[in-house]
């Protein structure tokens, strides 16, 4: 079966053609954050319209923001001001005439994952995306755990000393309390500079408070990072365990596996495989 995943950022929308496991064709577009919702929307289905092909069966969509899963509308998309609250399943419906699934793109990272990468043929656990932001999906017996609003997994909005663990634990560390890029960070890290070093071993100690709080709730056996940020996790990853070292109970700490994702389409597949989830769940009905 063949597929469309969008992945609608705030700066970029990309959209791939997914069958099976295999990207066939994708397209990128810069998205006007400034641009009202009807100018949005048309990048939106003029991006799609360049990949879809007779063969696509229907469109998974994974947008930052809180979704009605069943009715498809998305509220106060993040970085996308004039998207307050968007009917975009109907929308696209009615344009290209498929069935069109959409979630919270935290969400569609841990089903890409399911499906398509580290966390294949697992029956639960958590993924978590670090790039701007922090935010994370859960599978629980091998279905993805929306919540009611799709917001299951928002650990970054979570309270922490005093902003929240999206404040430290994503980009924004690295711009807002060191006042300086991650990629500046990053690079400093590869060429050794302890500086930077540091900086990272810090940014892994809340990190690793972050995954406390995921463990105590959800009690996970895998862990899956991926986003922008995740990348540094050879540098980080000390500060993760320093932190695990105050979890309550070691002996889940030791049957704790933390991984990186390491396929740069899984946003796109992920969002794609909402049509494969849903489609599994209703066959499971019947």
């Amino acid at each position: 079966m063949t597929y469309i995943g969008v992945d609608l950022g705030g700066t970029k929308i990309s959209v791939a053609r997914i069958t099976g496991q295999e990207c066939e064709k994708e397209s990128y577009s810069l998205i006007p954050s400034d641009g009202t919702e009807a100018e949005v929307l048309t990048v939106v289905v003029d991006t799609i319209s360049k990949v879809i092909d007779k063969n696509v069966k229907g469109i998974g969509i994974g947008v930052p923001s809180v979704v009605d899963q069943q009715m498809g509308i998305v509220y106060d998309v993040q970085n996308i001001p004039s998207w307050k609250e968007i009917p975009l399943k109907a929308i696209l419906e009615n344009h290209f005439r498929l069935t069109v699934h959409v979630n919270n793109d935290a969400n569609c990272f841990a089903l890409g994952e399911f499906y398509f990468g580290q966390g294949k043929e697992q029956d639960s656990f958590v993924g978590i995306t670090i790039g701007t932001g922090i935010a994370g999906g859960v599978i629980i017996n091998k279905l993805l755990y929306n919540g009611f609003n799709t917001g299951a997994g928002e650990f970054g909005m979570l309270p922490y000393l005093d902003q929240n663990f999206e404040h430290y634990c994503s980009g924004q560390f690295f711009k807002k309390v060191h006042r300086i890029a991650g990629e500046h960070v990053f690079n400093d890290a590869k060429a050794g500079k302890k500086e930077a070093l540091k900086t990272y071993h810090t940014f892994g100690e809340h990190l690793g408070n972050l995954i406390i709080q995921v463990m105590y709730t959800y009690d996970p056996q895998l862990i899956i990072l991926g986003g922008s940020v995740s990348k540094g996790f050879s540098f980080f990853e000390k500060g993760i365990y320093s932190s695990l070292e105050r979890y309550a109970y070691q002996e889940s700490v030791s049957n704790l596996k933390i991984l990186v994702s390491t396929d740069p389409k899984i946003a796109v597949k992920g969002a794609a495989a909402l049509c494969y989830q849903l489609t599994k769940h209703k066959n499971e009905n019947h």
